[in-house]
């Protein structure tokens, strides 16, 4: 049973010896940190352009650069040593993170984060660099690129004595009605439209009628209007 002698003999060791921190001179820790921090940054710039919700959080993507380095940091520390990573599992299993993620996407950049910071403090920089330039164009090309119909949402209410002539226009368009409620004899109607475009007249129209109290055209993204 050699290769049990040799698992055996190996977390013996772990366990017993103290960490060796002799692979971690100072300059490949810098190496690392720096590596992680360069790919980081290009993380960073890769958010801010490919941005398209409504508040931009500049707190957030710095902290990508942040999570990214210190990422790089735990893992070179439990490198060492097997009770180090051990020891590392359980404090950060006390650890809550209560941080709320509104936009999906948000969540796949701080995994890519996670994954550069563990790519340069295991000392794979090729793969920290390269694969984080391909995701980078990925990213670049699918936000450059529209594969969905912008959707609109539009808004109406009005009194009894204009809902003919709200009617009149909106045959028009090509919707399909969401909500309707009546209140106090005003109604309220929320429409979506998916083919605007740039002539957005009838909105004025729409607002122009006797009776309208208002008239919204919003832009819809599945979670929240812009």
């Amino acid at each position: 049973m050699p290769d049990r002698l040799v698992i055996e003999d190996f977390i013996k060791k772990s366990i017993l010896e103290l960490p060796n921190f002799s692979n971690l001179s100072l300059i490949n820790v810098l190496i690392g940190l720096t590596i992680s921090l360069l790919v980081a940054l290009f993380i960073f710039v890769i958010y801010k352009v490919t941005f398209r919700g409504v508040v931009y959080s500049n707190s957030f993507n710095t902290s990508l650069v942040l999570l990214s380095m210190v990422t790089s940091l735990i893992i070179m520390t439990i490198s060492s040593n097997i009770v180090l990573s051990l020891g590392m599992v359980g404090a950060l299993s006390i650890v809550r993170f209560r941080a709320a993620i509104k936009d999906p996407k948000d969540v796949v950049f701080m995994f890519w984060a996670i994954a550069a910071g563990l790519a340069a403090g295991a000392g794979m920089y090729p793969l920290a660099v390269g694969g984080s330039f391909y995701i980078g164009i990925i990213m670049l090309l699918m936000a450059r690129k529209k594969f969905s119909i912008t959707t609109y949402l539009l808004i109406v209410k009005f009194d009894e004595s204009a809902r003919q002539d709200v009617l009149t226009i909106l045959k028009k368009l090509k919707y399909a009605l969401r909500s309707k409620s009546v209140v106090n004899g005003k109604t309220e109607l929320t429409m979506e439209l998916k083919k605007v475009g740039e002539n957005t007249s009838f909105v004025d129209i729409l607002s122009s009628i006797k009776g309208v109290e208002n008239a919204v055209l919003v832009k819809y993204n599945g979670d929240y209007a812009e």
